[in-house]
Order: structure tokens, then sequence, then C-alpha cells
């Protein structure tokens, strides 16, 4: 079925670079001793000096062992930066234009795979005295996780529409053969989204919840199967649009979008689909998130879940931390691990684990066509009234999840899970 793609509806105004809260000082580096700025710089030259990259200072001078070229605008700042904020100090210097690389994906991706080993192990023990914790005012309670979605998933829909194919999909696509291009990223969505129907067991007459609506393409494809779809985001912007997409395509007596939490759904249903929808709940309520799967269920269910995941141990170590994506991007958000997923699943509900497909090179490829496209519409994104921080700070969000991908610290999985059926 082919659905008619509507107008973009009227968007939030974006945020101003001068908001304080969301960008850093680009005109003065954050502030910190002289001395700490030179322990740092020392601290940092000596993990730059282990790793297959070549850092290249103002000054001439290098750091690395060679490979990916990353340049260093003005070591000072960068240096102050990372000093008094740590990893986040970093991404914030990169929106200040005070370090780049001409091939940015390929450094990140060297970063990425070291990341246990850029923090001397002395500073890894005493990582809670140094390491800024996560501010209680981005907890995803029902209140706060309203503000959190609001945050990123309300910006524009017409920034997200200059840099997702038509599908309006913003996750990772299942791709037949790689390099990806960009006039086979609408099929490799709905590809995506099929596998996950068909695991949900989605046909024609199934009362199917969705938690987590996007811009609605799978709720269209599943109605389009002949299902009764009831979809829940907390992102206005998004229920909007999608509202108006199921509209056009003639849908709408099968597709509901409600705004709501996961939380307040009510109903039982035949499946539940949710996808990219944990990263955004939060380590404390991953067993409601999970129980709500399980008590939205029929006996006999199925419920297909799509999600990002890290290394267990990279998750212990960091999930208290206050990070560069939380702050600027994914407020509230963590990824979970598989052993973090299985254990909810286990110890909080009675569905069993009846499948997990990982396909992290799919997320990989999906990003790097995001990444190129956002970049070559940055006149577009500017002319929405985005501004230079903020078109670096998506371009290394883009780029920092694409290596994420590529160096196999962060993979994607589809998960099915199966809620026992009475004995007869």
């Amino acid at each position: 079925m082919t659905y008619a793609e509507p107008r973009l509806a009227a968007v939030a105004r974006p945020r101003s670079a001068a908001d304080p809260s969301r960008w850093p000082d680009v005109a003065a580096p954050a502030g910190t001793s002289p001395a700490r700025t030179a322990v740092t710089g020392a601290i940092v030259r000596r993990a730059l000096d282990r790793l297959p990259l070549r850092a290249r200072y103002a000054d001439g001078s290098t750091a690395g062992r060679g490979g990916p070229l990353l340049e260093i605008h003005d070591p000072r700042a960068f240096h102050a930066r990372i000093g008094a904020h740590g990893l986040i100090g970093f991404g914030e210097s990169y929106m200040a234009g005070e370090w780049d690389a001409p091939d940015l994906v390929a450094p990140l991706t060297v970063l990425a795979a070291h990341a246990a080993d850029l923090v001397p192990a002395p500073l890894q023990r005493l990582r809670g005295l140094w390491a800024q914790r996560q501010p209680a005012h981005r907890r995803n309670t029902p209140d706060n996780a309203r503000a959190n979605i609001s945050r990123h998933y309300d910006l524009s829909n017409d920034l997200f529409a200059l840099f997702l194919d038509d599908t309006l999909t913003y996750s990772s696509a299942v791709f037949r053969s790689f390099p990806a291009s960009w006039d086979r990223l609408a099929d490799a969505q709905h590809r995506k989204i099929d596998r996950l129907l068909d695991l949900a067991g989605v046909e024609r007459g199934t009362r199917l919840l969705e938690i987590g609506t996007g811009w609605g393409e799978l709720a269209l494809r599943a109605a389009a199967r002949g299902a009764r779809v009831t979809s829940l985001t907390l992102s206005a912007e998004q229920r909007d649009l999608a509202r108006e997409r199921v509209r056009q395509a003639g849908l709408a007596d099968r597709v509901d979008i409600g705004l709501c939490d996961y939380r307040e759904a009510r109903g039982s249903y035949d499946a539940v689909v949710s996808v990219e929808m944990i990263e955004a709940v939060g380590e404390e309520f991953w067993p409601v998130y999970f129980r709500t799967l399980d008590e939205r269920l029929v006996p006999g269910g199925r419920a297909a879940v799509q999600a990002i995941t890290m290394p267990h141990a990279r998750m212990l170590a960091s999930r208290d931390t206050f990070t560069w994506i939380q702050k600027y991007i994914f407020p509230g958000g963590l990824l979970p691990s598989t052993e973090a997923v299985e254990q909810a699943v286990r110890d909080h509900t009675g569905l069993t684990v009846a499948r997990r497909d990982g396909f992290g090179a799919h997320y990989a490829e999906t990003l790097r066509l995001w990444r190129e496209r956002f970049t070559a519409r940055a006149d577009d994104v500017a002319a929405l009234g985005f501004d230079d921080t903020f078109r670096r700070m998506w371009t290394l969000y883009l780029g920092y999840s694409e290596a994420g991908f590529r160096s196999g610290y962060l993979d994607v999985q589809q998960y099915l899970f199966t809620k026992e059926a009475p004995v007869r």
C-alpha cells in the first residue's frame, strides 16, 4: 500500500544558541585553573599517544600512533573544557569549533573502540568523585518524561524531515546488502518494520499496542495488514503529524494515536511493538516498562521490541554518569545491555525471551545516510532557524552514534517476548 505524504505540520520554534541551559559559551571556554588545564593536557596527550589515530595540535605537534586525523585548533580551550567537564567538555569543544576532523566518524570510531582505556585506571576508580552525576530533574518520572521527550522530538518536524527518508522512520533500517544507498533506505525501513510486525504476529484483526509512535509509519503498515492499532507517544509534534498521515492514508478507523505515557496504557492486546523507546525509559523504570508489556498482553500474546544496547560492563560503569548525549540530545536516556534487558524481563514479568537478533552494522549504515543528508542540507537546517552551534552538535551526535556501531561499542537488537497461553 502506498501512503500519501502530507505537508509537514508547523513546528516548535528552535531554541536559541544563546540559551546557556542548552549550549556552551562558544565565545569563552569553560573556566578552569591553568594548573588543572595543564594536568588535563598531559593526561589527554598520554591517552592519545596510546591510540591508533593522529591528533595534530595548532602548534604542529602531534600525538597518537597514527591513523585518522583529529585537528585540535585551540588546545588550551580543548583541554580546559575537558578538565572542567570531562567527556561533556570534549563534545562542547567540538560544538565550539575548537577541534575537528576531515572524516569525523573515523577518529570517533577509534575513541569508541577504546572507550574503556581513555581514562587512566586510578581515575576510573575515583569516577564517583570527578564524573558529573545525573541531574535529579532528568529522572523519567511521568512529568519529567514528557519534558525529556519534548526536548528532542518536538524540536521541529521539518528538521527531522530534512535528513530522514519519506517514511519518517527514526530507527535502524535493515538492508539487504552493504554499502547502503539512500534510494534503498525507505525499503530497508519497511523491511525492519515488517520484521517486527511478523515477530509480533500482527495480521488482520490483531489488537496492537505500539509504545512510541514516531511519525506513524509502523502504525500505518500494521493497519494496512488489517490490525487495529493503539499507538502512544509523548511528543505532541509527532502525534499531530502521525494523525495527519493516518488520516490521509484513509486508515483513521483502524489507528488511534494518543499523547500518553506508557505507564498510563490500558486495555488488552494481542501484540505489543515498541521500537527504540526503552532507551528513553531510564534504568529505574525498566521493570515498569516490561511489566507494562506483560500486563497489556493477553495470554498467548507476543511483544516485539527493538532496542539499542551497550556492553554490560560499560553500562554498569557509566549508568550514573551525566554524559554529553544526555545533556544535549537525549535527556534522561540510558542504553541497556542485553543482560539488563533479560534480567528485567526475568525478574519482573512472566514473559519469555523467545528470540533476539542483533544487527548493529545496519544501524551504522542508517546513521551514515542520515549524517550525509543532514550535512548536505546544512543551508536548509539554517533556514529553519538552527544556528551553527546546533548544526555542529547534531553532526557530532550522528557521527558519534555511527562510530559507536562501527566500533561494536553499540549494538541494536530485535527481541521477541512471548506470554504463555493458558493450558486447555
